[in-house]
């Protein structure tokens, strides 16, 4: 067997060996008030970039609708999680607030804390399990 078959064969177990490990997440939000503008789901794995959209690792972004709407994250390696998602009502792709600290939208974080000031990665950190198929989880908008 050549070096580099053998290299590929070791590449592509462990690929096989990396998806048979990953899990999805589902994330239903709640409370949504109207139709209007879009909700956005931020997904984030390291605490330094919690809340920071640009830095999050997967972003969904799916039309507003009143009551409950779920959106869904395939293929996620085990670890710890956090999702902030706020409904978009305007559509300029961020979360409007007032004196840059209160949000004018409605917001939610993945385990519903109750936050004073900038939420925490560690008060919305949740674990997806190794083989775990789908993780579900509900965040409960706030406006």
């Amino acid at each position: 067997m050549s070096a580099h078959l053998l290299v590929f064969l070791l590449s592509a177990t462990t690929a096989t060996m990396v998806l048979a490990q990953a899990s999805a997440l589902e994330v239903s939000l709640t409370g949504i008030q109207h139709d209007r503008g879009s909700l956005r789901v931020g997904l984030y794995s390291d605490p330094k970039t919690f809340r920071k959209e640009a830095q999050a690792i997967a972003i969904q972004q799916v039309p507003a609708s009143a009551g409950t709407v779920t959106v869904s994250f395939g293929a996620l390696p085990p670890g710890r999680y956090a999702i902030m998602a706020y409904h978009d009502e305007d559509g300029n792709g961020e979360l409007n607030r007032r004196f840059g600290m209160f949000p004018t939208e409605g917001y939610g974080l993945s385990n519903n804390p109750t936050v004073s000031g900038p939420p925490a990665f560690a008060d919305s950190a949740f674990e997806v399990a190794a083989g775990a198929g789908t993780t579900r989880i509900s965040i409960d908008l706030r406006y």
